[in-house]
């Protein structure tokens, strides 16, 4: 129990450039899950699912249809995944996920964000033993208690339920994401969930001092500026 989980979901996209970013790094994982798993969101649920978190998070819906149309056809980009790991100001623990055509593009402007910040750039699983993989949703719900009852009626197998700044989370193991969110919105039919993904989940988190928060915000704004990173994943909190 007590995972930490930023439930409150502050806005990239304050200017127009951001916003443009957030809608890029949003068209490309719709377009590689569209073109590898389906383009109808119909008959495919993780699809459907990374549409839903794009429209949350204001992706127009041109953007999203341009996407699906263009996996829709032949031929197109050839992304794959790439994870990286390692060390951030403070020592902080840091995981990054991108989808690349170009891996040595990609691994070098990752690597330039951990060495112009004086960072450490890790090995692979060097810092990922230390988070736990994991289907997340937040919500407005009765109670802990009730909510694991829903869940367990359901035969979902929960890792955890707790409240958090008056929301209730829910952690699942990833193959129980589609199962998790059917009991909750079944439960819930009137909740609106204000987290549904799949997330690294720190076991510990790391108290950046004061005099490395300049340098861990700038590290973390290079890494989102780099147009292949996707998802950033740490175990950083900032001194109050």
């Amino acid at each position: 129990m007590g995972r930490s989980f930023e439930v409150r979901k502050v806005s990239m996209a304050k200017t127009a450039g951001q916003k443009t970013k957030v809608y890029s790094k949003y068209g490309k994982q719709i377009y590689v899950m569209a073109k590898n798993s389906g383009a109808d969101p119909a008959n495919n649920s993780s699809l459907r699912a990374l549409i839903d978190k794009a429209k949350r998070d204001q992706v127009p819906a041109h953007v999203i249809d341009r996407a699906l149309e263009k996996a829709k056809g032949v031929g197109g980009e050839d992304y794959v995944a790439a994870r990286y790991e390692g060390f951030g100001p403070g020592g902080c623990a840091v995981i990054i996920d991108c989808l690349t055509d170009n891996n040595m593009r990609t691994i070098t402007d990752v690597k330039n964000c951990f060495s112009k910040t004086g960072s450490k750039f890790g090995a692979p699983g060097s810092v990922s033993h230390s988070f736990d993989h994991l289907a997340v949703f937040a919500f407005d719900g009765p109670s802990v208690d009730e909510v694991l009852e829903a869940l367990l009626m359901a035969e979902v197998d929960v890792t955890d339920v707790e409240s958090q700044e008056d929301q209730i989370l829910v952690f699942a193991p990833t193959t129980e994401y589609a199962k998790a969110k059917q009991a909750i919105l079944e439960s819930y039919p009137e909740t609106s969930l204000v987290v549904d993904e799949i997330s690294f989940i720190p076991q510990t988190n790391a108290e950046i001092p004061a005099d490395d928060v300049a340098m861990f915000e700038k590290f973390i704004g290079m890494l989102n500026d780099c147009d292949d990173v996707q998802d950033i994943y740490h175990n950083a909190t900032l001194p109050s």
